[in-house]
């Protein structure tokens, strides 16, 4: 690691957080090619999702040692509105912990005045994180939004709506 660029090592939890569509494989489950803690049985043909990923902690300094998935139980993504945290569905309260809470509700309080969001994905299940309080709101499809309710920058709401109804909305 000369290049001073982390490497995932022996960090595979992508491989069970993350839905692989080409793979037909859902969120919250092992990959079938994954070896926890080894890798990939079949990395050099692994799918195009897979060989472009990467999670927060490989690309930003920001995080340190604390914020390795395999050490965490959580993986970070960038969304188009925002910051994903997805926790091992095996730890389902590690961001809860700390330093972890702490700092995912200072991501929620910067997200209030900047218009991000901060969203915790257990197995399926999704929480808007905002700096007072949590939106559990349950399990948000594919084609639904999370449409947030606010008073002047603060999220005073937040409920689901398929894409179709915030449209005709």
């Amino acid at each position: 690691m000369s290049s001073g660029e982390r490497q995932c090592g022996d960090c595979t939890l992508c491989c069970k957080v993350m839905a692989i569509e080409a793979l037909a494989k859902p969120a919250g489950t092992w990959c079938a090619q994954c070896r926890p803690g080894r890798g990939c049985l079949n990395y050099a043909g692994r799918p195009d999702e897979c060989a472009s990923f990467s999670c927060l902690w490989l690309v930003n300094d920001l995080l340190d040692e604390r914020w390795k998935p395999s050490r965490s139980k959580l993986v970070l993504t960038t969304s188009e509105d925002g910051v994903e945290i997805r926790c091992d569905p095996g730890s389902p309260n590690a961001w809860h912990r700390e330093p972890y809470a702490s700092e995912i509700r200072a991501w929620a309080a910067e997200g209030e005045h900047n218009d991000m969001t901060v969203v915790v994905i257990v197995g399926r299940r999704m929480i808007l994180v905002t700096p007072e309080r949590e939106f559990d709101l349950g399990i948000v499809g594919p084609d639904e939004r999370i449409v947030r309710e606010l008073e002047g920058t603060k999220v005073v709401g937040a409920t689901v709506l398929r894409a179709g109804e915030l449209d005709a909305g």
